[in-house]
């Protein structure tokens, strides 16, 4: 039977006057639905295909609520906003979430993972970050900034490193290995709550016109590659057998080793895929985690743990330095994938740690010992800035800017007790979750203390410079005790 123009038109008409008559929720409702939806549809997923492993006590159970957990705990936290001040950290939230569940009554035994899934899944976040870390270096801005970029990275994470392992040997018994090992990880600096935070500053303009949101952005990635450098060597020390000087050996080889390794790939990686393959941007950035996470977890296979960290961040430099502008969209796409492992990540560490194990000892002395490394840091970030051109005020703000930790820590902070668990050493053990401890408590004491004295510190010690009105020639640079002066019109972008 045919349809006519008339009924065609009333068709129309009955199908628009329903939809107009269909409540249609936006706004906040439709995406609180929205994400209910995607959650239950996750969880059904998995069980239909897994079935008990998804079940309460089941390792699967286990993993998709944590990510669920983290994601709504990162979530709220993210929401907490006071004015003028940037917002707190995501990864508050995500770690208070596997905090939570790992010793609420009854919720810690239904939520189970099992320690070689929890291990592997922090491996796979951790190369991820070094992955970003490599592509995220800016070679141009790292020139300009060169010696009070190299100073500023490696002054403060030597200085902390080597003094939080003093008075950990002392306070904490623990032995000299495992005192650097606690040092490294809790000298590196959090990219996690630096980037945003000046990222921030320089949208609004304080700080551009010397370079200083763009000179901690840069300095924080070196700073973070000595401080996983010095702890993989440490590491490969503490966890050899044999003479002191073949462990140190091995540590060296570990280094050199890695950068090799990473060269290799890297420059593998700037000639394949081709650029005339289609899909160019997805096949890089397969081909480039695939690499990176391979290096992580072949190092281990192999006795050399060290080395899979610090290859994988050569690589991902040295391609990103071949790729030249194409890098930005495989830094998109690998960003992705962290947005998916920044929750399993965070919200594992939290889950290592149970409270009633804890000693009040243990965690008052943790304390003391990032007390007294965050003063020491302080006080050389201070010092080591004092020839770089910057008055009063920024040296002081570079400072505070200075002490944030939250990423590297939960990265290699449980790496040490893996490996202890694997070498089925209690005393090793004991030392692994000590360092695991405090790596925690430096995240929750310094990250959301950071992040506030960043908001709080920038429009207050930093100069402003303001984009120029498009009727002007000129753009406005006034500093925070009201003086002002002219300058060339320069957009801040180009300060970058």
């Amino acid at each position: 039977m045919k349809m006519t123009d008339t009924d065609s038109s009333s068709c129309c008409a009955c199908c628009v006057s329903l939809k107009d008559r269909c409540p249609r929720p936006k706004g906040l409702i439709s995406l609180i639905i929205t994400k209910v939806c995607l959650f239950a549809l996750l969880f059904g997923v998995v069980w239909s295909i897994t079935g008990p492993e998804c079940l309460p006590g089941g390792n699967l159970f286990g993993i998709v609520i944590l990510f669920i957990c983290a994601v709504l705990g990162g979530k709220l936290v993210g929401m907490i906003q006071l004015p003028t001040l940037p917002p707190f950290p995501p990864l508050l939230g995500m770690l208070l979430a596997g905090l939570l569940l790992r010793n609420v009554p009854y919720v810690t035994d239904a939520v189970y993972i099992d320690s070689n899934w929890s291990a592997a899944l922090r491996n796979i976040a951790l190369s991820i970050i070094l992955t970003r870390a490599g592509l995220g270096l800016d070679p141009s801005a790292l020139q300009r900034l060169k010696a009070v970029c190299l100073r500023l990275a490696v002054g403060p994470c030597v200085s902390e490193a080597c003094i939080i392992a003093i008075v950990s040997h002392f306070l904490l018994d623990l032995p000299w290995v495992w005192g650097f090992i606690l040092g490294f990880v809790l000298a590196a600096v959090s990219p996690a709550v630096v980037v945003p935070s000046m990222l921030l500053l320089q949208r609004e303009g304080y700080g551009v016109e010397k370079g200083i949101p763009t000179l901690l952005m840069a300095a924080g990635s070196f700073d973070d590659i000595l401080a996983i450098t010095g702890f993989s060597t440490c590491l490969g020390i503490a966890f050899s057998t044999g003479s002191t000087w073949m462990n140190i050996l091995k540590g060296v080889l570990e280094v050199v080793g890695g950068v090799i390794v990473g060269l290799i790939l890297g420059l593998f990686l700037s000639c394949f895929p081709s650029t005339d393959q289609e899909d160019l941007v997805l096949r890089r950035t397969l081909m480039l985690l695939g690499l990176s996470i391979f290096s992580v977890f072949f190092s281990h296979v192999i006795g050399f743990a060290g080395a899979g960290g610090l290859s994988t961040l050569v690589l991902a430099f040295l391609a990103a330095l071949c790729w030249k502008t194409d890098k930005a969209p495989v830094a998109a796409m690998v960003g992705r994938s962290w947005d998916v492992f920044q929750p399993l990540l965070f919200g594992l560490i939290g889950a290592e740690i149970t409270i009633a194990n804890l000693s009040p000892s243990t965690v008052g002395l943790g304390v003391a010992c990032i007390s007294i490394g965050l003063v020491i840091r302080l006080l050389v970030t201070f010092l080591l800035v004092h020839f770089g051109g910057f008055n009063m005020k920024e040296k002081l703000f570079i400072a505070v800017a200075w002490l944030p930790k939250a990423t590297v820590q939960a990265a290699i902070g449980s790496k040490a007790l893996d490996m202890a668990r694997e070498g089925r050493d209690e005393a090793l053990i004991k030392f692994g979750l000590d360092v695991l401890t405090i790596a925690v408590l430096a995240i929750l004491t310094t990250a959301p203390i950071g992040a506030l004295g960043i908001g709080l510190a920038g429009p207050r010690l930093l100069a402003r410079q303001v984009k120029a009105d498009e009727s002007g020639g000129v753009a406005t640079s006034s500093s925070t005790n009201g003086v002002v002066q002219e300058k060339d019109n320069v957009t801040l972008e180009s300060k970058l």
